[in-house]
């Protein structure tokens, strides 16, 4: 699935928000699947950073 570079901003862009909106009001559990899958898959690149 070869997306284009603004597609990719797009999409960060929108799990930014999405994470935003779900610290604020803990909607993680109503995203939907795709949204919180990327989240989660954020999140996991973010601690392999840290770690390393």
């Amino acid at each position: 699935m070869a997306r284009g570079r603004r597609a990719r901003s797009a999409a960060r862009r929108n799990i930014k928000k999405a994470a935003a909106a779900a610290r604020r009001k803990r909607t993680i559990a109503h995203l939907p699947k795709k949204t919180r899958r990327a989240l989660g898959k954020e999140g996991a690149k973010a601690a392999r950073r840290r770690r390393s």
